[in-house]
């Protein structure tokens, strides 16, 4: 069996292929992003999945997809872990770039980009990534992404700029607190994941002009800071990997409409490109 994993900073998407390159098993668990989870908490989390366990000395190979992953002592650490549960399999762990490349693939190159709770970009030729800016994590990067819409919603509201239908509406439904926040934000293992669950809020209202406003600008952005800078950008259709993509794809596209780029294809969930893509390319 093998296994193939697209994991970011909150969920893990895992499918199980059996011998014969057919689907045997769907499952999820929690995101692994090592710059944020405690390396002691995978395998309890991997364990309390009865639907791993119970096929874990069957997989032979697992294709790791992580956010995090872009650095090798990441890349150990899952091995690592990983390895205490699956003893029988050979571990083969990527960035999370590579997953979304190999998702988004059209057979012709093209500028992809995660926008989940995080965000990053890379250029994807067909056969190699070229990442020219590094990633800078939530607290200095991310635009664009899940947490960076979040923080701004909890910031306006605590610095009183949103309008008052929408300052009122957020008061009534997570009656929030400075001392709450602060402390998700800076005393929990995933204060990205944290802030990212605002944007339920956004979500549900983003016909509203101030949100339209607000992610229009969080989306220009996130083109200035990660998509431009590579000279193919002009020209190359730009995909999309992501939740937060899929779900203010509107404003998206309109974003990128202002600055002339071609925006592609916007997949909300990866794991199944990312499976046949491996059946067909790699396995």
């Amino acid at each position: 069996m093998v296994a193939i994993v697209d994991s970011g900073s909150t969920k893990s998407d895992w499918v199980i292929l059996d011998d014969f390159k057919k689907i045997f098993l769907k499952t999820e668990t929690i995101g692994f992003n090592p710059n944020f989870i405690n390396k002691e908490l995978i395998v309890p989390e991997i364990e309390k999945n009865t639907s791993l366990t119970t096929v874990k000395n069957s997989i032979k190979r697992i294709y790791f997809y992580g956010s995090g992953c872009g650095v090798q002592q990441n890349c150990d650490t899952i091995v690592e872990e990983l390895g205490k549960v699956f003893t029988n399999a050979e571990i083969i762990v990527r960035e999370d770039l590579m997953a979304a490349a190999y998702a988004a693939y059209q057979d012709k190159p093209a500028i992809v980009c995660i926008m989940g709770t995080g965000s990053n970009s890379c250029y994807f030729n067909g056969e190699n990534i070229k990442i020219k800016l590094p990633s800078l994590g939530f607290l200095m990067g991310d635009e664009g992404s899940g947490s960076a819409i979040g923080k701004q919603l909890v910031r306006r509201f605590f610095m009183q700029k949103l309008p008052a239908d929408l300052h009122q509406e957020f008061e009534e439904i997570y009656h929030l607190t400075i001392d709450e926040a602060l402390k998700n934000m800076y005393h929990t293992t995933r204060p990205n994941a944290y802030l990212a669950d605002f944007n339920k809020f956004v979500v549900e209202r983003k016909d509203h002009p101030y949100f339209q406003k607000m992610v229009f600008e969080e989306m220009l952005n996130f083109f200035d800071y990660q998509v431009l800078p590579y000279e193919e950008s002009k020209e190359a259709e730009i995909n999309f990997i992501g939740s937060i993509a899929y779900y203010y794809e509107d404003i998206l596209r309109s974003a990128a409409a202002e600055l002339n780029l071609n925006v592609g294809q916007i997949v909300q969930k990866p794991i199944e490109s990312l499976v046949n893509y491996h059946i067909k390319y790699i396995l």
